[in-house]
């Protein structure tokens, strides 16, 4: 019979103090990678505990849904987790984590973006609009509306980042046939099936034209 061998106190600990030391020098990278040159020249090239440390926590000033905000974030956190964990704004959604389906789309400087993807710090500066962001008041946005009265959704996960996409798809001006829009709406994946009801409402904005 085999026996398993576990390791001693001491070594775990040196285990565990070189996986936090490695993971900690990682997100340090990271940063560097993406800080301005002032910051990387202030740090040097010693990547070790104090150049991590340093790293931990980076001021952020960015406009989200017309509101300005100066936060403090590590680098790793995503826009994502700033926008649900942070600022509690949660309906951009987690869906797969991983780029591919779409349900965390926002707009960043009028583009979209997959927040699931992009770094908070990345967005310095830059104006984001959410979900929460699109309706006027009590208005909603006209594809807001068009989702309604041609539902363009069933459980509704996915239907925020459809939303924020549909928008995007209609400025871009990437919705003048139902081809064109299915092929530019293809990163947004509605698991309900409702795909015809996206594309007529996307249609019925476009026909009605109008700033969206």
């Amino acid at each position: 019979m085999s026996q398993e061998i576990t390791p001693n106190k001491d070594k775990r600990e040196s285990l565990h103090h070189a996986r936090r030391k490695f993971l900690k020098q990682s997100s340090a990278l990271t940063a560097l990678a993406l800080a301005p040159p002032g910051l990387t020249k202030a740090a040097g090239n010693n990547l070790d505990e104090k150049a991590a440390a340093y790293f931990e926590q980076q001021s952020l000033q960015v406009e989200i849904n017309g509101v300005q905000h100066e936060l403090s974030v590590e680098p790793r956190v995503t826009l994502l987790d700033l926008l649900r964990e942070q600022l509690n704004l949660t309906g951009s959604k987690k869906g797969c984590d991983y780029g591919q389906c779409g349900a965390c789309t926002v707009h960043v400087d009028g583009k979209r973006v997959l927040s699931c993807l992009s770094l908070a710090i990345m967005q310095d500066g830059k104006k984001i609009t959410t979900i929460e962001g699109l309706a006027n008041g009590d208005t909603l946005h006209p594809m807001q509306q068009a989702f309604i009265t041609h539902d363009g959704f069933q459980c509704g996960y996915c239907t925020p980042g459809q939303i924020m996409s549909a928008v995007a798809c209609v400025r871009e001006g990437h919705a003048g046939s139902e081809e064109n829009i299915r092929e530019y709406m293809s990163g947004n994946i509605c698991r309900c099936g409702a795909y015809p009801n996206i594309v007529d409402a996307i249609l019925e904005v476009k026909q009605k034209g109008g700033t969206i």
